[in-house]
C-alpha cells in the first residue's frame, strides 16, 4: 500500500470555485460533484474570498505589504551582520 498524500489545489482553482459559490448559480453539493471537492472546503474558500475582498477594499492590503517590505529589509540587514560576525569568528579561531 502506497503513501497517501493530500491533494493540493492551485490558487486559480480555489478562486474559480469560490467565485462560482459566491454567484450562487449552483448549490455547494452541485459544485462539489462538478469539481470533485468536498462541500466544506468550498464553503471555506468562499468565506476566505469574501473576507479577502473586504481587506482589498479597506486599504489594509497596502499596509500589510509595506510592513512586510520593512521587515524584509531588517531581516536582510541582520543576515548581513551575522555573516560578517561568522567570518570574523572563523578567522579569529584560525579556521
Amino acid at each position: 500500500m502506497g503513501k497517501v498524500t493530500r491533494r493540493r489545489y492551485t490558487a486559480d482553482l480555489k478562486a474559480k470555485v469560490a467565485l462560482e459559490a459566491i454567484r450562487g448559480e449552483l448549490t455547494l453539493a452541485e459544485l462539489s460533484v462538478k469539481h470533485g471537492i468536498h462541500q466544506t472546503m468550498i464553503a471555506a474558500w468562499k468565506k476566505q474570498a469574501i473576507e479577502g475582498m473586504a481587506v482589498t477594499f479597506s486599504g489594509k492590503a497596502e499596509a500589510v505589504q509595506a510592513t512586510s517590505e520593512e521587515e524584509l529589509t531588517k531581516l536582510h540587514a541582520k543576515l548581513g551582520q551575522l555573516a560578517i560576525e561568522k567570518d570574523f569568528l572563523s578567522k579569529a579561531f584560525g579556521r
